[in-house]
């Protein structure tokens, strides 16, 4: 790194954005510290029995460490933030580092080269100006894979105001199903195995893992992405982990205001939705010219001392009013009004007892308001009709409720007991609710009405309002959990211990609206399927299916994790970290019965990291280690307590006002399917016995490369294997064989209709044999789940594996960018939780794995592949008031399939498996969606005439500037009906503009 002239001046305008660029220029350190917070460290050459004194600029914390006899000193759980780092020898100042930032989880190499203890030999580092070893380029004590994002960078780049946003910056993250609401895949898995902190406290959903609890975006101090190689403090993930930190109050009393705005007329038009295929090809399904909405958002924040140097305080808040139109489809059209109203704040306080002890209060708040009105829509004349009623929700609206909402609060305690002693705990608790009301204009009774019929010019039109699910009362969710951690040094040993335990308890529901669902079919869709419509009267045309379906349920689950880590320093270019967590699950259901447990879970986590040259230019490094992943709350809720999912079938002579039919026969008997037939399940009965946890183990090789002084680049290659999964099946005939075997009478069995099970391997599995709770084990070899066709289940399958290089220029005083691409597959049998192909909403208990015939031809690329991704991103420092950025994303397609009729179909699923007119159809066998590309670009005006501080700024972003709106995601199920097979489920978002004005001021 060349050294910057001290005598030379650096412009005031260029000090914000040094200091962007030399956190953007850090690579991560595996340093054992918090997950909030950082470490410094060095050499300070022949100093050795000298101290090193730092110094928090913003708060006045202040702390010594003794240089150690080899000439090392490490400070490690420091708050984030800028420090000043003093040598002393002697009572003597022999050189300095100013403007050290500390980065969230990572550790900072602040070494004093040879220097001597003498104060002769003192530098003095005024301002941000750099000496050549302070902050180098490559830290070669990393072993993890990381991106840690500054509030400047979030400023500076062209992003949407959510977290989501910048965690899809990072390489190998692409954006989940668009049925799952905002969320992001990591390294291939599926969109609920993440998990994301705030100050240290875990803020996933607590239902479904799908999602997380939010916060003011300008609270966020440091967001940090990890996409793979976590140390042992991490757990219950086989994602990502995304941890945020927030800004905290300093010596200065400050505050400013901010507006931002997506105005509607400035926002293009969405594509309207066509079907593409069958007898309606070519016909509008939905209209969505007009569907656009509004936002105005204003925030604030404040932030300074209660008591200087000892006591301080931020606060922050975003208010977000939301307003817009949007035209439903063909099959239940409406034309709904909707307004919505986020309120999100944070305060924290910062309370130094002294310079070694710090204790911190968090408190947060997460609330969405939705109003919709809504109307009867006429797609003849594209007009809206009469009235039909109100929907009002609070913290219920996102997609796959994957923006829960609620009230955080978190506590946490850090004490420095000796330069080598350290101790953190932490106690965090959330509570959230889940409210839907429903108000109808007119029939009170408004059941769910689909009409799926093709060739149908007038389509049966309920009155309902949702037509689909809709939420139970009493829904909520609340979690509570801490965790202690004890950091010690001894020698070349960086050594850690620590606990964690969280409860996450949910009461929820769902029930489709009015009670039931109506569906209207035809019955050429079904020929020759006797087992759904045995006795149809010839020449009739229709039938119609209906559905009831009924969960609710107050479940629990208990999570508990211990682990130790060692960072050992082998020698001055080889670091090894050696990490072991253990971690314990207990599932439990509504009736407070415990129906799953898994204890010692082991996790081992092995790194390395090879300094090739010695001078931090050239890095090497591997890592190894196993990830579990508990079994989420909303699988009790059906899966182990009492449920009802009922289906028949009837011909019909007519139709009611509110879209029900009337003159209606039976054809055949009611069905419960997965046998659901709202009775209490046996907790011993729900699950495998001793069945294992979620894991998956992971490799990564990669090396980091200087290229001159201004750039950097580097490759990683990363291999990803699911070892085990849990999901369920719900297929009686592998129970009936081991019973004709083992000449076993299940004749009056009570066998639920879905088993949690290990996919893929024998499983044992308790059976009450007589209906009176005596309970006989059966030991199912894969042998017993063949089918009488000759069909079995295939072992489990979910691989990924990737190469990612990159190419960064460090910021040079005028511009940052950095480019990343990655090739990368994810493909086999199983995406994980969930099962993206269909969009379903029940992690962990999809309908994979439900028989053996379900999982024939499932083998191929899945739903989160996407083989080639390339991202760009940058700012440009174009003069003291204006500055541009630049964000980038291309992406190939997602894989394509087509989802059919099996003939057997023995659990009755319909066209829900890999086959398509009669066919072997395999997973992704029909193709790719198309590449995506997406421009945004920012600028920002700051100007001079508003006072030397530059404390007024003008932005404006445009996002996906070509307004490129390819298809992202489609209708898989190719019968039942072909008409809607291909039809686009999403597209990108159309290009809008968002203009801002924010003013910061000191009191």
């Amino acid at each position: 790194m060349t050294r910057i002239d001290r005598n030379r001046r650096i412009p005031s305008w260029r000090h914000t954005a040094l200091a962007v660029a030399l956190s953007m220029s850090l690579g991560g350190v595996a340093m054992a510290q918090s997950n909030a917070s950082g470490v410094i460290f060095g050499t300070a050459g022949q100093a050795a029995g000298a101290t090193v004194h730092l110094e928090n600029l913003n708060t006045g914390l202040s702390r010594d460490i003794a240089v150690d006899q080899s000439g090392r000193y490490r400070a490690s759980s420091l708050p984030i933030g800028n420090y000043k780092v003093t040598l002393v020898k002697d009572g003597q100042v022999v050189e300095t580092r100013d403007n050290v930032q500390v980065r969230l989880g990572t550790g900072v190499d602040v070494s004093f080269g040879a220097a001597t203890a003498t104060a002769a030999n003192a530098q003095n580092l005024e301002g941000i100006q750099v000496v050549g070893n302070a902050l180098p380029a490559i830290d070669v004590s990393s072993v993890d894979s990381r991106t840690v994002l500054t509030s400047e960078q979030l400023q500076k780049l062209p992003l949407a105001r959510d977290v989501t946003a910048a965690a899809l910056l990072a390489p190998g993250v692409v954006a989940g199903d668009s049925r799952y609401g905002n969320v992001a895949s990591f390294g291939g898995s599926s969109a609920s195995e993440n998990q994301y902190y705030i100050n240290g406290y875990a803020v996933t959903n607590a239902l479904t893992g799908l999602g997380f609890t939010s916060l003011p975006f300008d609270a966020i101090d440091q967001q940090e992405v990890y996409t793979g190689g976590y140390g042992a403090e991490y757990g219950r993930s086989t994602g990502g982990v995304v941890n945020v930190v927030t800004k905290s109050g300093g010596n200065t009393w400050k505050g400013g205001v901010g507006l931002y705005v997506i105005p509607q007329y400035l926002r293009d038009s969405p594509r309207s939705v066509y079907r593409v295929n069958g007898e309606t090809k070519g016909l509008l399904y939905q209209y969505r010219a007009g569907n656009k909405n509004s936002s105005t958002q204003y925030t604030g924040y404040i932030s300074g001392p209660l008591i200087k140097d000892k006591l301080f305080l931020y606060a922050a808040g975003d208010f977000t009013s939301t307003a817009g139109n949007s035209v439903s489809s063909i099959i239940a059209p409406q034309y709904t009004r909707e307004t919505a109203k986020a309120t999100k704040w944070m305060a924290k306080v910062d309370w130094n007892l002294n310079d070694s002890n710090i204790l911190q209060f968090t408190a947060i708040s997460d609330k969405t308001n939705t109003d919709r009105d809504i109307y009867a829509y006429n797609y003849a004349t594209l007009s809206r009709g009469n009235f039909l009623g109100t929907d009002k929700l609070k913290n219920a609206a996102s997609p796959a409720g994957s923006a829960p909402g609620g009230d955080v609060y978190i506590g946490k305690y850090t004490g420095y007991l000796t330069d080598d002693l350290t101790v953190n705990a932490l106690y965090g608790t959330s509570r959230t609710t889940h409210v839907r009301n429903l108000g109808y204009a007119g029939s009170p009774n408004c059941p769910w009405i689909t009409d799926a019929r093709s060739g149908v010019t007038n389509p049966i039109i309920g009155c309902g309002l949702v037509n689909g699910t809709v939420l139970g009362p009493g829904a909520k969710d609340k979690t509570h959990g801490w965790r202690l951690d004890v950091e010690y040094r001894l020698g070349s040993h960086d050594l850690r211990a620590g606990l964690d335990t969280q409860t996450l308890e949910s009461r929820s529901g769902n029930q489709y609206e009015g009670g039931t669902r109506w569906r209207y079919q035809n019955v050429r869709d079904v020929s020759g399927r006797p087992d759904i419509l045995p006795d149809v009267p010839a020449g009739t045309p229709y039938f119609v299916e209906n559905r009831t379906f009924i969960t609710g349920a107050a479940v629990k689950v208990e999570q508990e994790a211990q682990f130790i880590e060692d960072h050992w320093q082998v020698s001055d270019r080889w670091l090894v970290y050696l990490g072991l967590r253990n971690e314990q699950f207990k599932n439990i259901n509504g009736a407070g019965d415990v129906y799953v447990k898994q204890r010692h879970q082991l996790a081992p986590r092995l790194g390395v990291t090879w300094d090739v040259f010695g001078d931090s230019s050239f890095k090497i490094y591997a890592n190894a280690g196993r990830y579990h992943l508990a079994i989420p709350s909303n699988v009790a809720i059906r899966g182990a307590s009492a449920s009802l999912y009922s289906s028949e079938y009837f011909t019909y002579t007519g139709v009611a006002p509110n879209g029900e039919p009337i003159g209606l026969t039976p054809v055949g008997s009611k069905i419960y399917l997965n046998g659901e037939d709202g009775t209490d399940l046996n907790p011993k009965t729900v699950a495998a016995k001793g069945i294992k946890a979620y894991y998956q183990d992971e490799y990564i090789l990669g090396f980091d490369k200087m290229l001159g002084n201004d750039w950097t680049f580097g490759a990683k290659a990363t291999l990803r294997k699911l070892k085990s999964s849990i999901d369920d099946f719900c297929d009686s005939r592998p129970f009936e064989k081991y019973a004709r075997r083992n000449n076993i009478d299940i004749s009056n069995a009570s066998i639920p209709g879905c088993y949690l099970f290990n996919p893929g391997e024998p499983n044992t599995f308790m059976v009450d044999v007589d209906g009176k709770g005596t309970l006989v084990p059966f030991k199912l070899t894969m042998d017993d789940f063949i089918t009488p066709a000759g069909v079995g289940f295939p072992a489990l399958k979910r691989k990924y594996y990737s190469l990612d290089l990159y190419l960064e220029h460090h910021f040079d005083q005028r511009w940052y960018g950095r480019v990343d691409y990655t090739f990368s597959r994810s493909y086999g049998n199983s995406e994980g939780q969930l099962k993206s192909d269909i969009g379903q909403l029940d992690p962990s208990v999809t309908q994979d794995w439900d028989a053996p015939e379900i999982m024939q031809f499932a083998n191929g690329p899945l739903p989160n592949d996407r083989t080639h991704q390339l991202k760009a991103y940058g700012f440009f420092q174009a003069t003291p008031e204006w500055l541009f950025g630049a964000n980038l994303a291309i992406a190939s397609g997602r894989p394509k399939n087509c989802i059919g009729f099996d003939p057997v179909d023995a659990i009755q699923y319909g066209a829900s498996y890999f086959e398509c007119d009669g066919k072997p159809s395999p997973r992704g066998s029909k193709g790719r969606l198309p590449w995506t590309y997406q421009l945004d670009l920012n600028t920002e005006y700051r100007p001079l005439w508003a006072g030397a501080n530059q404390n007024l700024a003008f932005t404006v972003n445009v996002f996906n500037v070509f307004n490129r709106q390819k298809k992202i995601a489609q209708v898989e199920v190719g019968e039942d009906p072909v008409d809607d097979y291909e039809r686009a489920l999403a597209f990108q978002a159309p290009r809008y503009f968002q203009f801002g004005v924010k003013y910061d001021f000191s009191l």
